[in-house]
């Protein structure tokens, strides 16, 4: 077995420790369906605009994607994203945005095995998160989850400036972190492009979260791969 010698390892940047990383457009629209939000619009059309192909994915990630090539700000990306429903229901984007904002936070929930994880290695090393999300979504999520004091650094891509798998928000993380080495940095995230291959390139030992069995993409080599957080935590603590 591959083991993690714990007494070396001083820092760990996690990105994954949510069950609601990616939010669905029907999940999305049943939440504002359900809560009233808006009630003049076909869901229907919402969910499958025959004028916008693009939306059929059920999931607004190719905008999401541009972040992350750095190819659009976090403002363009609020804005883009939501650009077609906005029209449709004569809003403004910020508002669907802040809608979007609130539904993440309103079902968000920890993954199985991370409050046990998050327990055995307190105190042991410096926990971090780095993220591509936003500052108001990610304040909310720790503070419902009990774990705003918990994490140390807290890098927000939208506070920095610079997305994942850009190198220079890992190398802000680390500069971050105190007197640690890249050597003794772990980062654990379930995107092999966004976290492991950005890891990779900042030097960093690299743990792939794979809870879906996918294929590891090519050029992309995690220093260690697990399907779930309570696998982590015994490849953390193995004797």
């Amino acid at each position: 077995m591959i083991q993690i010698i714990l007494s070396k390892l001083q820092g760990i940047l996690i990105e994954t420790i949510y069950t609601d990383e990616v939010v669905t457009l029907r999940q999305f629209v049943s939440f504002l369906d359900s809560n009233k939000t808006f009630t003049i619009i076909d869901w229907t059309e919402v969910i499958y605009p025959d004028s916008n192909p693009s939306y059929l994915s059920d999931n607004p990630r190719t905008q999401t994607e541009y972040y992350q090539d750095g190819k659009i700000t976090a403002t363009q990306l609020q804005h883009r994203r939501f650009q077609f429903w906005a029209d449709k229901l004569a809003v403004t984007t910020q508002t669907l945005n802040s809608a979007f904002m609130t539904a993440m936070a309103d079902i968000c929930c920890l993954l199985p095995g991370a409050k046990e994880l998050i327990s055995a290695l307190t105190g042991k090393v410096n926990m971090g998160i780095i993220t591509n999300g936003f500052t108001e979504l990610q304040r909310v999520r720790l503070e419902k989850t009990g774990l705003k004091d918990v994490f140390a650094p807290l890098v927000i891509s939208e506070q920095v400036g610079i997305a994942k798998p850009d190198i220079g928000i890992f190398e802000y993380a680390l500069t971050h972190m105190g007197d640690i080495q890249r050597e003794q940095v772990l980062m654990v995230g379930d995107n092999p492009h966004s976290d492991i291959l950005g890891g990779m390139n900042a030097g960093f030992d690299t743990c792939w979260l794979n809870s879906e069995n996918s294929v590891l993409p090519d050029g992309i080599k995690p220093s260690y791969q697990v399907t779930s957080l309570t696998q982590l935590q015994s490849l953390l603590f193995a004797a």
